[in-house]
């Protein structure tokens, strides 16, 4: 690790932590989890920001809190109305976890986040960039808060030519960060190195003119700040074929699935839907037998209404939908109802099926 770090003997760190901070409380944006230090907001804002751009997650969090405005909220909350608040953000696990930690925050801690590494690390679903994010933005207390904006700035600062997608190459940041952040001020310190990322520093095309550190940069001294980070491929996405079904009774309402409660947008509702594969013929027959197979459902497909595509982290899905009726009602009960589309708007419905929902009403 020392050789990966043999650059920062070269950083004034004084005036490295004063360039930045004061570049940071100049240009930072305005963002509703910055408006004060609450650490349970701050706790929502950087799980919902994981794998999520900010100008997505901003009305989503506002939402958030507007429905749950402390941890006893939340806690207290009903996992639907959870599920809900959250739909449309994806990677549901997420939220299963931060609604599983504000509950033993409650339990254990009378409602009050953790502030020391150890008790906060415990919570289910906090890992390292968490709780430094929590520590230091909330608490003031200087811990390291590592994700990919922070790798990808410093890797350029150093001039560390380690795999940024490794989970090895986290522990050689972290250390950076360790000896870079400012012991007065590691909440600006932090979030100005997040903020660097975002705005200057970014993956592709680093605004190198504009950034507040370019003098303490050995990637802009060297010339190679688009050649950094070094970050490896991902495997490639599956991709997965797909039927699916909006299915009315006479009475107009639609027939909604819950999905298991492990797995993939587990417990969220659905159109029922089944996995193909190709090539499939569009036979109407074909279909109704295979919901029937699966689901001992009777549907009689009348016209497919269109197809989808989106995109998980690990799959594609691709989605041909079809409308038509149900000839005998399956049973109301905790996996299958009828609803209206206004109706609908109180169910947790995960993208796909929303998309779905849109190509329906037109």
């Amino acid at each position: 690790m020392e050789n990966e770090l043999k650059n920062i003997g070269k950083i004034d760190i004084k005036a490295f932590q004063d360039d930045l901070i004061s570049w940071f409380k100049e240009e930072q944006r305005d963002l509703p989890w910055r408006k004060d230090q609450d650490p349970y907001k701050v706790w929502v804002s950087e799980i919902m920001l994981q794998q999520t751009r900010v100008d997505t997650v901003i009305p989503y969090f506002n939402r958030f809190i507007d429905w749950f405005p402390t941890i006893d909220d939340l806690a207290k909350a009903e996992e639907e109305k959870v599920l809900k608040a959250w739909e449309g953000l994806g990677y549901y696990s997420r939220v299963r976890n931060l609604h599983s930690a504000v509950k033993e925050v409650r339990e254990k801690y009378k409602g009050v986040v953790p502030n020391t590494p150890i008790e906060i690390a415990e919570l289910k679903g906090v890992g390292p960039y968490t709780a430094g994010a929590i520590l230091s933005i909330a608490y003031g207390i200087p811990e390291p808060a590592v994700d990919g904006n922070v790798m990808r700035v410093l890797s350029r600062i150093l001039s560390i030519w380690e795999d940024i997608a490794k989970p090895s190459s986290r522990k050689i940041f972290e250390s950076a960060v360790r000896q870079l952040i400012s012991q007065t001020e590691p909440s600006a310190f932090n979030q100005a190195l997040m903020e660097l990322g975002a705005l200057i520093c970014t993956p592709t095309s680093p605004s190198c003119l504009l950034c507040p550190v370019r003098e303490h940069c050995q990637a802009f001294s060297e010339g190679v700040q688009t050649e950094l980070p070094i970050k490896s491929k991902k495997t490639k996405q599956r991709n997965v074929q797909l039927i699916s079904i909006i299915a009315t009774n006479e009475q107009g309402k639609i027939l909604i699935h819950k999905r298991p409660n492990k797995g993939l947008l587990a417990n969220l509702w659905e159109f029922p839907n089944i996995e193909i594969t190709l090539p499939f013929q569009n036979e109407k027959e074909k279909i109704k037998d295979l919901f029937k197979e699966t689901f001992d459902l009777e549907f009689k497909p009348e016209k497919v209404i269109g197809q989808i595509e989106h995109v998980f982290s690990h799959l594609i899905w691709n989605v041909h939908v079809y409308s038509g009726k149900i000839v005998r009602n399956p049973s109301e009960n905790q996996e299958w109802k009828f609803v209206s589309l206004e109706e609908m708007e109180d169910f947790a419905i995960p993208v796909p099926f929303q998309k779905m929902r849109q190509l329906y009403k037109q």
